[in-house]
């Protein structure tokens, strides 16, 4: 893994100061090894700080040049594919001179161009400036495992894998993005190509551009998109056990794939299904596979040790057990940072915990995410389809009344109020919030109006997929939105601020196009359970006592940490300390008093807490 910056103008770039500034304040992403390249006209600059995993020699370093010096690449992954692609380009009359993957991609453009993109299988962000063409080629995964930002103005170009390598330019202007912080405050993170920092965007996952230095023109395009349910399983036509083979078929050709790295490999095995069946496919792949669960004291309902023993044994792994250390508020500045933008998921806390425990025995690691948006494992899809069997029938303009006297009559946090609340959705069409942090009524409260613009609802709404199945929409929703600004952003910023390289064999793109197109609904999530047909290969393949119903989420105890002591102290600082802060404080004062009730506000107030971090951290104005 590593962390890649740059620049391309339509003139030559007077100031280049920042740009090896940027590139190693991402040095976390790349300890290993730093490179700079500039074009001879002075119009192009790429930096890079490298990770090494594969080809650990200098043949791998980067930028990296090609087509005698008329391409050059900066890329940040893994190309899980990249022997066959190489054995492919080689029958094509290519010449490799590393055995890394990064040339690999640099061949494939030469070959096939742009449409390169669709032979490549792995975690990517990317990008090559073609001198033959005079333009920036860039491009990120399909699942969004590695993230890009990027800038447009004054006939340049500038991106970087993290909001710090932009940063470092003095002429980026560092102001809240209105519409950004509208998002934020109702879905806990910043949706598609939207960036809290006005001016900067993201370039979404399955997207690709080209910045042509002739004429300054941009194009953005989407390569790749979710696939279509087949016809047969989404009439009840399906075999179960033919699509229980190909699922174990894939997901052993993925972890295989994914185990390849010329650095020590883990996997992080919770005793979930998820990571229990990765760990069954790795040791398939090698004889010799090191599992690694983490405890952390003192909290015994978090505690999965005997599940992963069990699994471990079953294995016979080479298991090691890890202690987290305590956790403390002295944490959370350091995550704002490192986060670029705040986002709302205390289970940042215990993720970057892991990731530098785990970084001490291995440089990659294999985790389980992925599973529950690909087959139906939230415990809102249950909730979901309950409510379209049994409230249907409901009258839509009485629905509507109870939600809006949920959402006048009962406190923010109170058990139940966002439930009610999403009774006003038609679930033929739409999708309530799972977990709202702040709906409009409150958003108005908590600052002055002219803060932001009121937009939040409207975008989340065009991101609601056109699927008249609810759990296919529920499940393309969370896949397309919670994973890729959640999930996958967490697991990124943890994992590389401890310079561990963390895979996730559940999205190589064959089992997501498996997952959405050839899975019906009935075997991924059901009123009663979830994970339907995983949960059938579990059973096939795990030990017999091994415990399919449990779910346990990773997660820290925050709402009693806010009852009492340093935590709630912290908080209270942080959002009613100053004047300078942007949210109303009686408003703030009462989600707090609401937290000590017992009313559920702690994620609420880690979103506030997070933004005002993130806004000091780096010096962002109102």
């Amino acid at each position: 893994m590593c962390g890649i910056v740059g620049i391309a103008s339509q003139n030559p770039v007077s100031v280049r100061g920042w740009l090896p500034v940027g590139r190693d304040a991402m040095r976390h992403r790349g300890p290993d090894d730093a490179g700079e390249w500039w074009s001879e006209n002075g119009c192009v600059g790429l930096a890079h700080r490298r990770l090494a995993v594969l080809d650990l020699s200098p043949s791998g370093h980067q930028p990296m040049q090609a087509a005698g010096g008329e391409l050059c690449i900066v890329f940040n992954g893994e190309i899980y594919n990249f022997v066959e692609l190489r054995r492919e380009l080689t029958a094509e009359g290519h010449i490799f001179r590393s055995r890394s993957d990064t040339e690999v991609i640099l061949a494939a453009y030469c070959e096939w161009g742009t449409e390169c993109l669709s032979r490549l299988n792995g975690m990517f962000a990317f990008a090559i400036y073609d001198n033959r063409e005079r333009q920036l080629f860039m491009a990120r995964d399909r699942a969004g495992e590695k993230p890009l930002y990027y800038t447009l103005g004054h006939g340049a170009i500038r991106f970087a894998s993290e909001l710090k390598g932009l940063m470092a330019d003095p002429t980026l202007i560092r102001r809240i993005d209105p519409e950004a912080l509208d998002c934020y405050l109702v879905m806990g993170f910043v949706p598609g190509e939207r960036c809290m920092l006005y001016g900067v965007k993201k370039l979404p996952p399955a997207h690709a551009l080209v910045f042509n230095l002739g004429s300054g023109q941009t194009r953005v395009w989407r390569y790749w998109q979710l696939p279509k349910l087949d016809a047969a399983p989404e009439s009840g036509r399906y075999d179960e056990i033919a699509l229980l083979d190909e699922l174990e078929a894939l997901l052993e050709d993925s972890v295989r794939h994914q185990m390849v790295a010329d650095v020590p490999v883990g996997v992080l095995l919770s005793g979930g299904v998820d990571s229990s069946l990765v760990t069954s496919m790795a040791v398939r792949a090698t004889p010799k596979v090191k599992t690694f669960t983490i405890r952390f004291p003192g909290y015994g309902k978090l505690d999965e040790t005997e599940h992963a023993r069990l699994i471990a044994r079953h294995f016979c792994t080479e298991h090691i057990e890890l202690e987290a250390a305590e956790s403390t508020v002295d944490l959370l500045p350091t995550l704002a940072r490192q986060f670029d933008e705040p986002m709302a998921d205390s289970s940042m806390i215990p993720t970057y915990l892991v990731s530098r425990l785990i970084r001490k025995h291995c440089t990659v690691a294999l985790g389980g995410d992925g599973g529950d948006e690909l087959f139906g494992g939230y415990p809102h899809y249950s909730r979901l389809l309950w409510t379209q069997q049994t409230l249907g029938r409901i009258p839509q303009s009485l629905r509507l009344a109870l939600a809006r006297a949920a959402e006048v009559l009962l406190p923010i946090g109170f058990k139940g109020r966002n439930w009610l609340q999403g009774l006003e959705v038609d679930l033929g069409v739409g999708l309530p919030l799972t977990a709202p942090y702040f709906d409009r009524g409150r958003k108005k409260l908590m600052a002055e109006q002219s803060a932001w613009a009121l937009v939040a609802e409207s975008v989340r709404g065009q991101r609601i997929p056109q699927t008249p199945d609810l759990l296919q929409r529920a499940t393309r929703m969370d896949f397309e939105n919670y994973l890729a600004e959640d999930i996958l952003v967490k697991v990124d910023r943890a994992s590389m601020l401890n310079s561990l390289e963390v895979r996730t064999p559940m999205l190589d793109y064959r089992l997501i196009e498996f997952a959405f197109g050839k899975v019906p609904a009935r075997l991924k999530a059901t009123t009663t359970s979830r994970k339907v047909l995983l949960k059938k290969l579990a059973a096939r393949l795990l030990p017999p006592e091994f415990d399919l119903h449990r779910k346990q989420g990773f997660s820290i105890p925050l709402p009693s940490w806010l009852q009492s002591g340093p935590w709630k102290g912290y908080f209270r600082e942080v959002l009613l300390g100053s004047d300078n802060t942007l949210f109303n404080h009686k408003m703030v004062d009462n989600l707090l008093k609401g937290q000590v009730r017992g009313w559920a506000n702690s994620e609420r107030l880690f979103a506030l807490v997070l933004f005002e971090l993130w806004r000091k951290e780096f010096g962002v104005g109102l």
